[in-house]
């Protein structure tokens, strides 16, 4: 006897994710305005901020560390001298089950740094606050457009690298 699944698709595995670890890999802050002495009356600080994104499978089966790399830098807008730069990576490692082999580099790129996020924003504004300046309160990024612009990045890279066809 056959089993009739009037053309319904069989129910997909269930997806699971959980986060075993964060860590601070690497962290530096530099605070140019107590190396030079300048008076904090005269700053209006104006932000650069630079992410970059990685991802690696671990050794163990469906372990993933994910890395959020953080490059923030302020300037004095009034006389574009540096106030401080700061430099973090911050990392997850998570177990992820269920999700398709075709969906799991765009998985780890954006569904893992948005978890991550919320934990590195709390480190960016308790550094920048002890570092003597007010805290630095990273506006939500957006994971998906920081995906896509990578890969048209990549894909224009790879057409410049192809050699031109002439007929």
């Amino acid at each position: 006897m056959t089993q009739q699944t009037n053309g319904a698709a069989p129910e997909a595995p269930q997806m699971k994710m959980s986060i075993l670890a964060q860590f601070v890999r690497d962290m530096s802050f530099e605070n140019a305005v107590a190396l030079k002495g300048l008076q904090s009356n005269d700053v209006q600080p104006e932000m650069q901020v630079q992410v970059s994104l990685d991802a690696r499978k671990r050794s163990v089966e469906h372990q993933f560390e994910v890395m959020v790399k953080l490059k923030i830098t302020a300037t004095n807008k009034a006389n574009n001298t540096p106030l401080y730069l700061l430099e973090v990576d911050y990392g997850g490692i998570f177990h992820i089950e269920g999700v398709p082999e075709e969906q799991m580099h765009p998985f780890l790129l954006i569904e893992c740094p948005r978890q991550l996020f919320p934990y590195v924003r709390r480190i960016v504004s308790d550094v920048t606050r002890d570092g003597g300046f007010p805290p630095f309160n990273l506006e939500p990024i957006d994971f998906v457009a920081l995906y896509r612009a990578e890969l048209a990045r990549r894909a224009e890279a790879q057409a410049a690298e192809a050699p031109a066809h002439v007929s």
